[in-house]
C-alpha cells in the first residue's frame, strides 16, 4: 500500500507517547519515581511531553482523511470499528492524564491547591496505564482486522505495535532522567531487553510475510475460482484511487536495505549504547538521548515498511 506520511507520523509519535505514559505510570505505582534525587516536576513534565506526542500524532492522522472535518463521526461506530474504538480510547486516556497534571497546574497558575489522596492517585495512574495500552492495541487492530491485507493479519502485528510503544517510551524516559539525574543500570538493561525483543518480533514478522502466500488467486478475483486466467488487457488505461493507494510496490532489494537500516536503528544501536552506558556510566548523558533518536528513527523506517509491503487483494484484479 502507499505509505501515507501522516499515518506514519501518527503511529510513531502516538505510540511513543502512550509508551511513555505506561512507564511513567508503572514507575509511579512501584514507588520508584519520582526518586529522591529526581525533582517531582520531571514526572509532570514527562507526562505533558507524552500528551504532546500523542496529540501531534492524533492530529496528524486526520490529514489522511478525505474530509478531516467529519472525523468526529468516527466515534459513533465504536461497537464495530477499531478506528472508532481507538478514538474513544484516545479521548479517555486524556482524562486521567489531565487529572494527574491538575494539582501542579493549579499550584502554578491559581492561588488554589488541589490535593489528591494516595488512593486517588493510584486509581488515576492505573487508569492511565490501562487506557494507554488499550489505545495502542486499538491502533494495531485497525490494521490487524483487515482481511484483504494478509500482511496485516499476521499475529505479530499487535505485539509489534506494543513492543515499539514500550521501547520508544522507555528510551524517552531514560533520556530525560539521564539529563537531570543519572543513568540507572536497571534502565539500561530494560532498554536492551526491549530492543532485543522488538528486533526478534520484527525479524519473525518479516520472515512470516515473505513466506506468506496470498489466500486468493486472480481467478478468485474475477469470479473464476480454481482457474488461472491470463491477462489480455488491463481493466483500464489510467490509474485510479485503488491503483494509487493499494498498488504501491516496493522492490525486494530496497526492502532488504530498509529492513537492515531499521533493525540497526531500533535494535543494534540501542544494544551497543546500553552496553557502553553500563560499562562507562559517565557516557550515559549522551548515550540515552542518542538511543532515543535512533529508536524513533528506526520506528519511522519500520512503520514505512509496514505500509509499503502490505499487498491488498484487490490488486489481483489488476
Amino acid at each position: 500500500m502507499h505509505p501515507a506520511f501522516s499515518v506514519i507520523v501518527f503511529t510513531t509519535l502516538s505510540g511513543a507517547g502512550y509508551g511513555l505514559m505506561v512507564w511513567l505510570g508503572l514507575l509511579q505505582l512501584s514507588g520508584r519515581f519520582p526518586a529522591d534525587a529526581t525533582p517531582s516536576w520531571l514526572w509532570a513534565a514527562l507526562l505533558l511531553k507524552a500528551l504532546v506526542l500523542v496529540s501531534i500524532g492524533l492530529l496528524s492522522s486526520t490529514l489522511h482523511l478525505g474530509k478531516p472535518g467529519r472525523a468526529w463521526r468516527a466515534f459513533s461506530q465504536w461497537r464495530t470499528s477499531w478506528l472508532s474504538r481507538e478514538g474513544v480510547m484516545a479521548v479517555l486516556t486524556y482524562l486521567p492524564a489531565i487529572a494527574l497534571l491538575a494539582p501542579i497546574a493549579a499550584e502554578i497558575w491559581t492561588p488554589y491547591r488541589i490535593v489528591f489522596t494516595a488512593t486517588t492517585i493510584s486509581v488515576l495512574v492505573i487508569a492511565l496505564v490501562v487506557c494507554a495500552l488499550l489505545t495502542v492495541v486499538c491502533t494495531a487492530m485497525i490494521y490487524a482486522s483487515l482481511k484483504p491485507i494478509p500482511a496485516w493479519r499476521h499475529p505479530l502485528v499487535v505485539p509489534g505495535y506494543l513492543a515499539f510503544a514500550l521501547l520508544s517510551g522507555a528510551v524517552l524516559l531514560a533520556a530525560a532522567q539521564a539529563v537531570v539525574d543519572r543513568v540507572s543500570p536497571e534502565a539500561c538493561i530494560a532498554i536492551a531487553v526491549l530492543a532485543l525483543l522488538t528486533g526478534a518480533l520484527k525479524l519473525s514478522y518479516w520472515r512470516g510475510i515473505d513466506r506468506q502466500a496470498l489466500p486468493a488467486t486472480r481467478g478468485d478475483a474475477i469470479g473464476l475460482p480454481g482457474r488461472e486466467p491470463s491477462v489480455f488487457e488491463r481493466p483500464h488505461t489510467e490509474g485510479n484511487y485503488l491503483t494509487r493507494e493499494m498498488g504501491f510496490v516496493l522492490a525486494r532489494k530496497h526492502a532488504r536495505k530498509l529492513r537492515v537500516i531499521a533493525l540497526v536503528l531500533f535494535a543494534v544501536l540501542p544494544l551497543l549504547l546500553m552496553a557502553l552506558a553500563l560499562l562507562l556510566p559517565a557516557t550515559g548523558i549522551g548515550a540515552m538521548p542518542a538511543t532515543a533518536l535512533a529508536v524513533l528513527a528506526g520506528a519511522f523506517v519500520e512503520r514505512w515498511l509496514f505500509f509499503a509491503q502490505a499487498r491488498h487483494l484487490v490488486m489481483l484484479y489488476y
